[in-house]
């Protein structure tokens, strides 16, 4: 409750001050001339002019609100190291039990964990703060009390830009004399062309330490798991290292350097580089044998990928067949059979045959030549009708040795549905076909197949009592697949409502051509907002667990269930920012989650640096809470005080006490209006009037 005088004037002010003026001209006349009763007449004078000014007294009912204060929680990942995260607990415990002890204090916890797995900006203790008091007035707030390592990326160059003022205080976890070595990406590209050769720009940062500038370390390279290379490099001095684009898509180079004896950690010995790989257009050559109904289905196909280039000949002439026929009627240029079989034949990503028989238009030593390519990391295709069988097949040639069909020179010409056989379910090429699962497919029939043996790879597609279709092999480095019908082309028509002849053979090329996407045993991890998809594609009906490493070196043992589409498949959350390893014992997947350096390792030594500005315009302090041990707690006391310039001693902190409040009523008593001011006057009139008349 407060009181307190008040003024509601009957006139105007300024005529109240004329009147004022007047009387106190007459009463100094009164007193200069000595007249009788000067003093009681000057007085009920003054009264008069008090009481125009109707002075009154004011009772106001107040209800003072809580002091606000803020307890923040770095439990951020560089937090994690040695016991810092044992003594924040600690800290926080037992601030918050002091905090309750005092009146009158609304206490509020703020958590930092994670940094946004999008940005990656580091450890925004204030923007927390500003989040959690964005509903409380500036007046109320006592201060914020902050449990770190002092590692924050977002403290504010001003105290007026915090909001309110108050002491903001600082304890630290770490202890005097840590020192770290860390790797920093000075530069580093975003993307680049598979097969190129890029430059990666790092530097050695010592930090603590007693290394003299340009000290040498170790450093070991890896792309997605594997080791490249291992060199020397300068600390304080950058260093760019070359490093090949494998693979489009992403490709994740880690660079490791040697830890240092007692450092803070090695977590942040390593840095990490993404790199999207950029294919150059894939080059195909497709050869078009024995004209038949399709013989475009694959020209459009290919055509229609804009990452494909075509080169497309069709031999409408063998040499032995001589009908008069000008040869610019026939084509616009010769076939150049040395340029693309033995001098050009390794800048093809594909080479496929369509329906071609052996008739001398290449001669053998050029099938040699292919073979070896489809051995050195080439691909071939064979799609196969009548001419697959006969005498003239090119299996007859030496390209047959590297042909996974053996042909028996049956020839079966009879409706059939093409189906998806059991491993070609689980097969990325023909997993997921629509109309696939349907007994029959729903797609419409061929009329034409091939009989072959599976020489060795694998049936995926079948007709006619489980005879091979479609057969897919891997020979040395490069691949080879034989379809054994030429009727693909009725799907492409729309015969019967046709049938998926562009995923099919889409993915066919593409697997020949070693997408990643489409190996049939991979393990793979993807990033659905902060959840971790373990996806394990695979032939087999049993797969192995997987066991996931952190970034922080933690590692868990995960088990797959196999889902819908035949992957199997398991989800955890992200919980931590960098690289993370996945690995079944055959294979290994790596995904970095956030940005591929984290501030939240770059800088891991305990600091009082960057608080010290805002602790000390605030009249706070820094104080490490660790002991002499680096193992107990010592913590200052916590008191309430009113506002000052500094809120520390020794042994102590302090918050401000604020005089917020809310005003519930007020009651108004006037002093010279009504009964009591008519009294008065009247009373000094009377007395003025006795006194004068004795």
């Amino acid at each position: 409750m407060t009181w307190s005088l008040s003024i509601n004037p009957l006139l105007p002010l300024p005529a109240i001050i004329a009147l004022g003026v007047i009387i106190a001209l007459l009463c100094a006349y009164l007193f200069y001339a000595g007249l009788r009763g000067a003093a009681m007449r000057s007085l009920t004078l003054a009264l008069l002019v008090l009481a125009l000014l109707n002075p009154a007294v004011l009772r106001e009912d107040r209800e003072y609100l809580p002091s606000t204060v803020v307890v923040v929680s770095d439990n951020s990942q560089s937090q994690q190291l040695e016991n810092r995260a044992e003594l924040t607990e600690a800290a926080r415990q037992n601030i918050v039990a002091q905090l309750n002890t005092l009146e009158d204090i609304d206490l509020r916890q703020v958590s930092l964990n994670e940094s946004s797995m999008e940005s990656g900006d580091g450890t925004r203790a204030f923007t927390a703060i500003s989040s959690e008091l964005g509903d409380v007035p500036p007046e109320r707030i006592a201060g914020a009390i902050i449990i770190t390592d002092g590692q924050i990326h977002d403290v504010p160059e001003q105290a007026d830009k915090l909001g309110f003022s108050a002491p903001v205080h600082a304890l630290l976890t770490g202890h005097e004399g840590e020192f770290d070595r860390r790797l920093k990406v000075s530069k580093a590209p975003r993307f680049g062309l598979v097969g190129s050769t890029q430059v990666v720009q790092l530097e050695l940062v010592e930090e603590g330490t007693r290394q003299p500038l340009g000290s040498r370390a170790e450093i070991t390279v890896r792309r997605n798991g594997d080791v490249l290379s291992r060199q020397f490099i300068n600390s304080g001095y950058p260093a760019e290292i070359p490093v090949e684009i494998e693979h489009g898509g992403q490709n994740i180079y880690e660079f490791e350097v040697e830890s240092l004896e007692g450092e803070l950690t090695p977590l942040n010995n390593k840095a990490l580089v993404t790199i999207d790989g950029v294919r150059e257009n894939l080059r195909v050559l497709l050869v078009s044998g024995s004209p038949h109904a399709g013989e475009r289905t694959w020209r459009n196909l290919l055509k229609s990928d804009a990452s494909v280039d075509l080169v497309h000949f069709t031999i409408l002439r063998p040499p032995e067949k001589q009908d008069g026929t000008p040869i610019n009627q026939l084509s616009l240029i010769a076939f150049p059979t040395r340029e693309l079989f033995s001098v050009k034949i390794d800048e093809f990503d594909l080479i496929i045959f369509d329906r071609y028989e052996r008739r001398g238009v290449l001669p053998l030593l050029y099938f040699d030549n292919i073979a070896r390519y489809v051995s050195e990391g080439g691909a071939v295709l064979i799609a196969g009708g009548p001419d697959y069988a006969e005498a003239n097949s090119i299996f007859k040639t030496p390209l047959g040795r590297v042909l996974p069909a053996t042909p028996t020179g049956e020839v079966f010409e009879e409706p059939f549905h093409a189906s998806v056989s059991e491993l070609g379910l689980r097969h990325p090429v023909t997993r997921a076909l629509p109309g696939a699962h349907e007994s029959p497919p729903q797609w419409s029939k061929w009329f034409r197949l091939v009989g072959a043996n599976v020489q060795e790879g694998q049936a995926i597609m079948t007709a006619l009592d489980d005879k091979p279709l479609l057969v897919l092999s891997r020979v040395g480095k490069g691949r080879v697949a034989a379809l054994l019908s030429d009727h693909v082309w009725l799907w492409a028509r729309g015969y019967e409502g046709g049938g998926p002849h562009v995923p099919l053979l889409r993915r066919l090329a593409h697997w020949l051509m070693k997408e990643p996407d489409l190996e049939e045993e991979a393990l793979r991890l993807s990033l659905r907002g902060s959840t971790l998809i373990t996806e394990r594609q695979t032939l087999a009906n049993h797969v192995a667990p997987v066991t996931l490493t952190t970034p922080s070196g933690k590692k868990e043992q995960l088990e797959l269930d196999k889902d819908a589409s035949g992957h199997w498949t398991t989800a955890v959350k992200a919980e931590e920012l960098g690289l993370y390893t996945a690995t079944d014992g055959a294979h290994t997947a790596l995904i970095n989650v956030g940005p591929p350096n984290p501030k939240e390792f770059l800088e891991v030594v305990s600091t009082p640096d960057k608080l010290a500005h805002i602790t000390k315009q605030t009249g706070g302090t820094i104080q490490r809470i660790a002991g002499t041990d680096g193992k107990s707690l010592s913590l200052p006391n916590i008191i309430a005080q009113r506002s000052s310039s500094q809120y520390h001693g020794t042994g102590w902190i302090g918050i401000k006490r604020t005089n917020a409040s809310v005003l519930n009523g007020i009651d108004r008593y006037p002093l010279l209006i009504g009964f009591l001011g008519l009294a008065l006057l009247l009373g000094l009139l009377s007395f003025t009037w006795y006194r004068e008349g004795r």
